[in-house]
């Protein structure tokens, strides 16, 4: 190894020799020698950390997104869940996701408000979904030129309804400052087994209707943690071109939805309620 580099993780990093230079994988404008940026990669490290997964489904009139309700600290017994969300209405029918560091994901939700809300001022209409999926891309993208930020350590997924064509979208946001608008799409700590999944069940670009949007969704999400999930453990959220307001489902309404996805346990659960 020569003089002037460290090893980190089993790989070799110029590092802070003579000259005081400070080695590529601490600062975000600076390349390795293989041009890599580091920092991005720590940040998308960091969005799977969280110990979360979401997933995300467009069908023929309207999208979907499902995401876990977990906190940090999952084993303190003593807090109210219903105040742990990831998902948030940015306007009246845009809707946004967010999965990684949970506090990176509000400060998001709340400047993405400030640009909608200055943009419904200055053009006098709703901000389309793919423009702020630009937005908040741009952002994340100028975060890794300035040695004085870092990457946020969240993916967006960001739903509504475009007006002009009157179609839902679905777009995702990731730290690198990419934005990709999807059929369906995952993020977090499992994603890539929720991509197996979903690129079976999108292959034929099935015309999926409301309640199988919904559904598809949570399929995926219990592929991918390969467990039956309750009402309580999860958040959805969705919107349609018949109504393009942006609304968050309610326990009661999950419920039924796994219940339509697992009917064999359901009604597993009322015999054995009616035995008693």
């Amino acid at each position: 190894m020569q003089v002037g580099e460290v090893s980190s993780g089993g790989s070799s990093h110029r590092g802070a020799g003579a000259s005081g230079t400070v080695s590529e994988d601490r600062r975000v404008t600076v390349f390795s020698a293989n041009g890599r940026l580091y920092q991005v990669e720590y940040a998308w490290n960091a969005t799977r950390l969280a110990g979360v997964t979401s997933v995300g489904v467009r069908g023929a009139d309207s999208v979907c997104v499902v995401g876990q309700r977990r906190a940090s600290e999952p084993k303190d017994k003593l807090l109210d869940m219903t105040s742990v969300s990831r998902l948030f209405p940015i306007t009246e029918r845009l809707g946004l996701l967010a999965t990684g560091i949970v506090g990176e994901g509000r400060a998001l939700a709340h400047e993405a408000r400030n640009q909608t809300a200055e943009f419904r001022f200055k053009w006098g209409y709703e901000m389309p979904p793919d423009v702020l999926a630009q937005w908040i891309a741009d952002r994340a993208q100028i975060w890794t030129q300035y040695g004085s930020k870092r990457p946020s350590g969240v993916v967006a997924m960001i739903l509504g309804i475009d007006d002009e064509k009157e179609t839902p979208q679905l777009f995702t946001c990731d730290p690198a400052g990419y934005f990709f608008g999807h059929k369906a799409a995952s993020a977090g700590q499992r994603d890539r087994e929720a991509d197996n999944f979903l690129e079976k069940k999108m292959k034929n670009n099935p015309s999926l209707s409301f309640q199988e949007t919904i559904e598809t969704a949570i399929s995926a999400l219990q592929f991918a943690l390969k467990e039956d999930l309750k009402a309580t453990e999860i958040e959805v959220g969705a919107v349609r071109t018949d109504d393009p307001t942006f609304r968050v489902l309610t326990e009661a309404e999950i419920d039924e939805h796994l219940k339509a996805n697992n009917p064999g346990k359901a009604e597993l659960k009322a015999t054995q309620f009616l035995s008693y």
